[in-house]
């Protein structure tokens, strides 16, 4: 099990701090839902309503947050968003109507995206180049091992269904971001980038990354296949059993933490991630070939076949992960990594909002003929990333082979 810890140093530290927040989201996911509803009492659709604002306000605000970590040092940035975030959780304690939910997730959500552009920055500044895409990979194993001891404590409060046990959920969550600042202000700092004269946000302006981004969307649809299309079509198509949602989610995050690192040893540059990408559109297609053989059998055959689906699901999932890492990394211009990473981060934000009505339409709406074409959406992405990868990677040598313009001195604060 020694291959699962990272590197003692920097990259240790990371995902410590990875993994103390991450236990304090589990457990805040899997139970906001049922807090908001049942405590505070807002409509499910004015729930929606608001996150999905939230989510597209973070996305936005995300690209400049990671400026910010590039001029003025990502690991201050870092803890100064992750203690913003735990401020907006705890902020959720005292909201009792709408308009209040709206501004505490608005500020949940740009906090969030804002850390992980941050994070990413102070990443590619703390770890060598060719060891990004296995630091990452430590950290997703990180991730999902966190967030199941997160639902597992989530579970303990819905079972207990009062309003001090979800109070309590919230004060873990708020916590475990005031512990994650301290990790990561325990880093090594790292030195802020000047600003070029002339440029803003460049990555607005970036045609072949923009292409990137859009097409890892896509891909990412993947997310909420797992979280809400897959759960929707066991109990609305098939005799499966409900409890069988909760036991593949078990099984993708088991999976992600025992073999993410694994995985991503065999992406090492943009070549073998694009190679990775494609390998991941073809188990997405067989996964969407084999999810609607479920529907009309027996419950036990429609376990069988859910979980065989769920196997390639999560292999897919492990490739496309590895793979996308390592070309929003390099396709990142050193210096703007915080600014690219916020801009490459949106694409989980477009597949989160635009992903549950595009599953719904496909899944129940149409059925195995849904299945079909959202299996060819994600191979047709995923081979189209190939070129588009070229295409971006050739405009970075010409920029490359181009004379810098000249940076312009840190101004004073004022």
């Amino acid at each position: 099990m020694s291959h699962l810890l990272p590197p003692v140093g920097p990259q240790r530290t990371l995902a410590l701090a990875q993994l103390t927040n991450s236990v304090g989201d589990g457990a805040y996911y899997v139970t906001s839902a049922v807090y908001f509803t049942h405590v505070v009492g807002l409509a499910p659709a004015r729930i929606g309503l608001g996150l999905t604002v939230a989510w597209a306000v973070g996305s936005v605000v995300g690209v400049p947050l990671g400026r910010v970590a590039d001029r003025r040092g990502p690991r201050g940035t870092a803890v100064l968003l992750a203690l913003t975030t735990g401020s907006a959780v705890a902020s959720f304690l005292f909201v009792r109507g709408f308009l209040p939910f709206l501004l505490a997730a608005c500020l949940y959500a740009t906090a969030q995206s804002g850390l992980a552009a941050a994070r990413q920055a102070l990443l590619a500044g703390l770890v060598a180049k060719e060891e990004r895409t296995g630091a990452l990979a430590h950290l997703q194993s990180t991730l999902n091992a966190g967030l199941a001891v997160g639902a597992a404590l989530g579970g303990l409060a819905l079972s207990h269904g009062s309003r001090p046990a979800y109070l309590g959920v919230f004060t873990i969550d708020a916590l475990s971001f005031l512990l994650c600042a301290l990790l990561l202000s325990r880093l090594p700092a790292v030195a802020p980038v000047p600003a070029v004269r002339g440029v803003k946000l460049e990555v607005l302006r970036d045609r072949p990354y923009a292409v990137v981004t859009l097409l890892n969307a896509v891909l990412l649809l993947r997310m909420p296949l797992l979280g809400l299309g897959l759960p929707l079509w066991i109990t609305e198509r098939t005799d499966a059993p409900a409890w069988l949602v909760s036991a593949l989610f078990v099984l993708n995050t088991g999976a992600v933490m025992l073999f993410q690192v694994r995985t991503a040893r065999s992406v090492s540059g943009l070549p073998t991630a694009a190679r990775a990408i494609r390998r991941s559109g073809v188990l997405m297609l067989l996964t969407c070939g084999i999810f609607p053989l479920s529907a009309g059998r027996s419950p036990w055959v429609a376990v069988a076949v859910l979980v065989g689906g769920s196997v390639v699901l999560v292999a897919a999932e492990m490739l496309q992960s590895a793979g996308s890492w390592q070309i929003g990394f390099d396709l990142a211009p050193a210096g703007r990594i915080g600014e690219y990473q916020g801009f490459f981060g949106t694409g989980t934000t477009v597949a989160r909002t635009l992903g549950p009505l595009t599953l719904t339409g496909l899944l129940v709406g149409m059925g195995a003929l849904g299945w079909v074409l959202l299996g060819g959406l994600f191979l047709a992405a995923s081979y189209a990333l190939s070129p588009v990868t070229r295409w971006a990677a050739g405009t970075r040598r010409e920029q490359d082979a181009a004379p810098a313009p000249a940076p312009v001195a840190a101004q004073a604060a004022t």
